[in-house]
């Protein structure tokens, strides 16, 4: 277990280094500058803005933010934003995404879960069709065409809905649900074929005939077996809705890190989109290591190599 904490933190620093890297020099090669407005500054003023921010010496700022990070825990001040900091926003946006990419996660594994079992259980008649439909509309339609359908049906059609916005439980219903259709589809989908294969295992048969009840087969017997592919999924899964959140904040006009990464993505605010890449890359180097550990518990076939 020693050895392979120590393995993963070292790829896991390595996978860091490689995103920062990668980030920062696609950044400094985007063309525009971002302190260019509807008006050109003066060369001075431009000269003193880049000094100010550590974008004059493209090499320089390279090791020096990771080492100001890591030394002091500063990310820098933005620029899109002024007399906030990098780590100003994300204090403030974090706890909204992350808040919107749990429940979105609670939703596809709980109903993903359910469907895919009861897809299982009646194979080949009307609830298996619909896992089979819902599934298929789930992973082809992209989230940007379900969350505008569903702002179509239940925010302007019917109004049970809120379009948007954030602060009542009301407002986080269709964005997670949005964010969630893919992930619950292919979750019902992995459940599904997991189950079919345990149900015609020979201990499942062994429990019938010793006459467990239908529910208890299930629940008790099948289900234990379907916990390690599903925990194997959850870690990419986590990655997935983590970065899928930018389209979806953007859509619902949610206050959260995506909806700012965008942003700062379109004025080439590169303190920001440094910051907030390497707050995503550190969760979902995180979430891999917590889902490896953890299938390695719910199934102690799996070793830690």
């Amino acid at each position: 277990m020693t050895k392979f904490m120590f393995s993963r933190l070292l790829q896991s620093a390595m996978v860091l280094w490689i995103v920062y890297t990668a980030t920062f020099w696609l950044l400094m090669a985007t063309p525009g500058n971002p302190f260019v407005g509807e008006k050109q500054p003066p060369p001075a003023v431009l000269h003193a803005l880049a000094k100010r921010y550590g974008l004059n010496h493209p090499w320089h700022a390279y090791w020096a933010y990771p080492w100001r990070a890591i030394t002091h825990g500063d990310l820098g001040p933005t620029i899109s934003y002024q007399s906030w900091t990098v780590l100003d926003i994300i204090r403030q946006t974090m706890p909204v995404s992350v808040a919107l990419g749990s429940m979105a996660l609670l939703l596809a594994l709980w109903i993903g879960v359910l469907l895919g079992t009861i897809s299982a259980v009646f194979k080949g008649r009307w609830p298996d069709a619909f896992t089979a439909a819902l599934s298929i509309a789930g992973i082809s339609v992209p989230s940007f065409v379900a969350g505008s359908m569903l702002l179509l049906f239940f925010s302007v059609y019917f109004s049970w809905l809120p379009p948007g916005g954030w602060g009542r439980f009301s407002q986080l219903i269709l964005p997670a649900f949005t964010l969630a259709l893919g992930f619950l589809a292919y979750i019902a989908r992995l459940t599904r074929s997991t189950m079919l294969d345990t149900l015609s295992a020979d201990f499942v048969r062994t429990a019938k005939a010793k006459g467990a009840s239908p529910l208890r087969v299930v629940a008790h017997h099948a289900g234990a077996n379907i916990a390690a592919p599903i925990l194997a999924y959850l870690g990419p899964a986590a990655a997935a809705i983590l970065t899928g959140s930018f389209v979806v904040e953007k859509i619902f006009d949610i206050p959260g890190m995506g909806q700012n990464f965008v942003n700062a993505c379109i004025n080439k605010d590169i303190p920001l989109v440094l910051g907030i890449t390497m707050v995503y890359t550190v969760l979902i180097v995180v979430f891999n290591l917590l889902v490896d550990v953890l299938c390695a518990r719910a199934d102690p076939r799996i070793a830690l190599r």
